[in-house]
């Protein structure tokens, strides 16, 4: 059975300007907005797990990956999508959380990872050994190291297939994508002035390193079952800042793919992108479009949409106090922020609640958090949201609904926030 991806670059062979979304999420309501666009649209659905939130210690969301392949088939099926239309990866798969370690324990922690990734039934896994582990030397590391890493990590995942195949005879072959010209998973840590396109050069070198060291590993045929590379053409977010697809910047990166016509490129961080720059930058090979933080930004905008209406409509005693729980929550556990944001307590508390790069995404999920969200939704089903008054703070949500696309509950209202961001990614890849 031919993957879902291969199936893409051979309908983008054949002249098909095709491509399709990466929702790079471990939050169940971004996750249930993935999985309802999938039941809509009959297609397969792409959800990442990156190894900072899933992996074999629990990551931050405390899930390990056959843990978070269960949450999301059983989401899927109580939705209505069969299990065939979900693609499950891994994301940054490699030492990336064990970066402090000599290379000896941070490979053989990176070969778990990847190993339980695919016993869990994930097909797509991003094989990233480009950071440095403790006893790197000093300066970049080479693009043969980088190499010899992901084949031994490839070496693991066909391995851990072989027995997931002898269990399950019809499990699909992984594919991979390697190369990581970009910033750590979750944004850029800093503002930037400037961002340089990858070299067309350094991504014949990652190509043709990795195809030379396959062939010396004796795994030549494992070339083929890399399907994509990541390169940087020119997108980020910062806190306040976007960097927009200029496809004449990145014209002679979109000229070099055309000498490898097996693969595509992976665009990473394409958080925040215009539906028309989206559109361009699957057009020019960047076929897998990833995103992310804009998926949980979307909810808590909405969030705090409703949180303003309930504001109107609640008397205060019974209100949930959302933005209020949130904040309070992210002081008291400041570690998923505090080394991203900065500047005055003004500024710092500004970033809480509008950064692009959301890290309130990972307190949206913490019980606390968890429990104004579902009060907020209580109130607003017992005092029912006015048109007029939808229509001042959530104008996209009042057109939905006159249009017969959505219905008025609270919880659907914060569902078409995150899918606000999606129809975008379902225009440029269709």
């Amino acid at each position: 059975m031919r993957h879902p991806l291969q199936e893409m670059i051979e309908r983008r062979q054949r002249g098909e300007k095709c491509g399709i979304p990466s929702y790079c999420t471990a939050n169940e309501l971004a996750l249930e907005a993935a999985l309802i666009r999938a039941k809509a649209l009959d297609k397969p659905v792409l959800i990442e797990a990156t190894a900072n939130q899933v992996n074999q210690f629990g990551g931050y969301t405390g899930m390990r990956p056959a843990d978070f392949y269960k949450k999301v088939l059983d989401m899927a099926k109580e939705i209505g999508v069969p299990e065939d239309h979900l693609i499950l990866a891994g994301d940054h798969l490699g030492p990336l959380t064990w970066v402090n370690e000599p290379e000896a324990s941070a490979m053989d922690k990176a070969e778990t990872l990847v190993r339980e990734f695919v016993r869990a039934g994930f097909t797509k896994i991003h094989l990233d050994t480009s950071m440095k582990v403790a006893d790197d030397p000093a300066g970049m590391l080479a693009t043969e190291v980088i190499a010899r890493r992901g084949i031994r990590l490839y070496r693991a995942c066909m391995e851990a297939w072989a027995e997931l195949r002898a269990e399950k005879p019809d499990a699909m072959r992984p594919v991979f994508i390697i190369g990581s010209e970009v910033p750590i998973p979750g944004g850029a840590q800093e503002a930037e002035d400037t961002l340089a396109v990858t070299k067309p050069e350094a991504f014949r070198d990652t190509v043709d390193t990795y195809k030379r060291c396959f062939k010396e590993a004796g795994l030549e045929d494992g070339w083929r079952d890399v399907i994509a590379v990541v390169v940087q053409p020119g997108v980020e977010f910062g806190d306040d800042q976007v960097f927009l697809y200029d496809r004449d910047n990145a014209r002679a990166l979109s000229a070099a793919l055309k000498d490898y016509p097996q693969i595509v490129f992976e665009g990473h961080s394409t958080d925040y992108q215009t539906a028309e720059c989206l559109k361009q930058m699957v057009e020019d090979g960047i076929a897998i479009l990833k995103v992310g933080p804009a998926l949980t930004y979307g909810l808590r905008e909405a969030l705090f949409a409703l949180s303003h209406m309930e504001k109107e409509l609640v008397p205060p005693e019974e209100q949930a106090y959302f933005p209020e729980v949130l904040e309070r929550v992210m002081l008291e556990q400041p570690g998923d922020w505090q080394k991203h944001y900065h500047g005055n307590y003004r500024d710092t508390w500004l970033a809480r609640r509008y950064s692009y790069s959301d890290r309130a995404r990972y307190y949206i999920g913490l019980p606390q958090v968890q429990a104004a969200t579902d009060k907020l939704f209580e109130n607003l089903r017992k005092y029912e949201i006015p048109m007029n008054m939808l229509h001042q703070f959530m104008p996209c949500q009042f057109d939905a609904i006159r249009a017969g696309e959505l219905d008025k509950d609270p919880r659907s209202l914060a569902l078409y926030g995150v899918i606000r961001f999606m129809n975008d990614y379902e225009y440029a890849t269709e």
